[in-house]
């Protein structure tokens, strides 16, 4: 059986019991939409960790005061959700990195479906969703 891309028991659970998130793709720069999600899932309590490859060129880089990182493996403590904010046809290696880490979860974003990622991250036991946004899934309760 193929679970959905938007199991409520996984969105609930990355909602309710996950408190690391790490945010690939997070600049600095708040006319993004990663921005101002990762704004809101810290303003839901969560630990918001950006990773975008500048932070290897800029050394220190930070957003929304807190230290960012260059890739997945580069985080030094448990990460909980990995959180996409990439296109489709990037997005696929960072749940596999994020399986690789030991996540508990990986969501993508509104507009981002990789079904082969999806397949490969399940398949590893780590839940996954995808085409949807925290923010919208706060809404629907």
């Amino acid at each position: 059986m193929t679970r959905s891309w938007q199991d409520p028991a996984w969105v609930e659970m990355m909602l309710e019991e996950c408190s690391t998130w790490a945010v690939v793709g997070l600049s600095g720069d708040p006319g993004r939409t990663a921005y101002s999600i990762a704004s809101l899932l810290q303003d839901r309590g969560k630990r918001v960790v950006p990773v975008h490859p500048a932070a290897d060129r800029e050394g220190g880089l930070e957003v929304l005061g807190e230290r960012a990182y260059a890739t997945l493996s580069d985080i030094p403590f448990p990460v909980d959700v990995v959180d996409v904010f990439r296109r489709s046809e990037a997005a696929g290696p960072f749940a596999d990195e994020a399986v690789r880490i030991g996540a508990r979860g990986v969501w993508f974003q509104l507009g981002v479906v990789d079904e082969a990622a999806f397949e490969r991250t399940t398949a590893a036991g780590v839940a996954m969703v995808m085409d949807t946004c925290p923010a919208i899934e706060w809404r629907r309760r």
